[in-house]
């Protein structure tokens, strides 16, 4: 479990307007802020959420301290919480959750942390989610005349057992999404610690909005027609949607890892990219897959796999140690990985 204690630094916190790195007044002194404001305990799943969440906190400056439960390259489709994770989660004054069935294994946990007074905040479904499967992988479409029907019955079956739901809870990759995410848990914070934490979190907010040009100006450097995506799961529908990429197909046929491919859908997944030309499959730092080595070896010519931060921000030295950098360093490989 990753325990960030954040400690006072100088000048703390409010106006709106302020600039970004300062989140401060020259009116405002630390003393004051302490005087309307109290600290706050935050238990965040995911490692994208408590980075904004320490901002946040930092940002408000009154001592408080925001625990993530998920350590770096852990998979949020596959982890499961300790015991004093769970006990963690019932004494915070708030749990900040994705949601949508991203953390399967943390489901009955938030259930229980609910139960037992806590108050549990998730996110995904307060940003209007898009549903799964908008932006191509249709392969299977096109090919399910050739399964039996046992075959089929048994791909219902897994995508029943796997599936999150109609809705994407991969919200992240959409950075204005997350932008209205920290406000939502500013506001949220609010309520414990005092308009501080409301103010910060539009302070994050702006701070993700700003560095989303940036993303922005280097995924729309990829020529139009070469904006084809094909990755290990389907993960990546905000990104597309948003930046007008295709996602030609996926690995494992799901919108989390926990799904296994057929061996029809992986021989499907390489006659597509064999008609789309596609020169690279994007796999994920948090669950590498032997699966997307194997597809990229069956295609054969340079197909190349590239390794992005999906579902857990990177460790030290990777550039990707926080969620603005997360996304920029996703974004570069995606551009430099296309266009190469």
């Amino acid at each position: 479990m990753r325990t960030s204690r954040l400690v006072l630094i100088p000048a703390a916190a409010l106006a709106a307007a302020a600039p970004l790195t300062a989140c401060s007044s020259e009116d405002t002194t630390v003393e004051s802020v302490q005087e309307t404001s109290d600290s706050v305990t935050v238990v965040a799943t995911t490692t994208m959420l408590g980075s904004v969440a320490e901002q946040i906190a930092a940002c408000a400056d009154t001592g408080s301290t925001v625990t993530t439960l998920m350590p770096i390259g852990a998979d949020p489709h596959d982890f499961s919480p300790s015991s004093a994770q769970v006990a963690a989660m019932v004494q915070a004054d708030v749990v900040v959750a994705n949601g949508l069935g991203l953390e399967a294994g943390l489901g009955d946990a938030l259930e229980n942390a609910a139960s037992d007074g806590a108050t549990v905040l998730e996110v995904a479904e307060l940003v209007d989610p898009i549903p799964f499967g908008e932006h191509g992988d249709d392969h299977a479409d096109e090919h399910s005349d050739d399964h039996n029907d046992d075959e089929i019955k048994e791909e219902d079956h897994n995508d029943d057992e796997h599936d999150h739901g109609d809705e994407d809870p991969h919200f992240w990759f959409d950075m204005n999404r997350m932008a209205s995410v920290a406000q939502i848990i500013g506001n949220e914070l609010a309520t414990s610690g005092g308009q501080v934490y409301a103010d910060c979190g539009a302070q994050v907010a702006e701070e993700i909005r700003a560095a989303e040009a940036e993303v922005r100006a280097a995924l729309e450097s990829v020529p139009a027609d070469q904006r084809i995506l094909v990755t290990d799961h389907d993960a990546l529908g905000y990104l597309a949607d948003v930046y007008g990429y295709e996602i030609a197909g996926t690995v494992i046929p799901a919108g989390t890892t926990l799904a296994e491919p057929s061996s029809a859908d992986l021989a499907e997944l390489v006659e597509v990219i064999q008609q789309e030309g596609v020169q690279v499959v994007f796999t994920n730092t948090a669950d590498p897959s032997a699966l997307s080595d194997a597809v990229a070896a069956e295609v054969g010519g340079d197909v190349q796999v590239v390794n992005l931060y999906v579902g857990s921000l990177g460790g030290p030295d990777s550039g990707a140690e926080d969620y603005l950098s997360m996304m920029r360093t996703n974004a570069d490989l995606i551009s430099s990985a296309l266009t190469s």
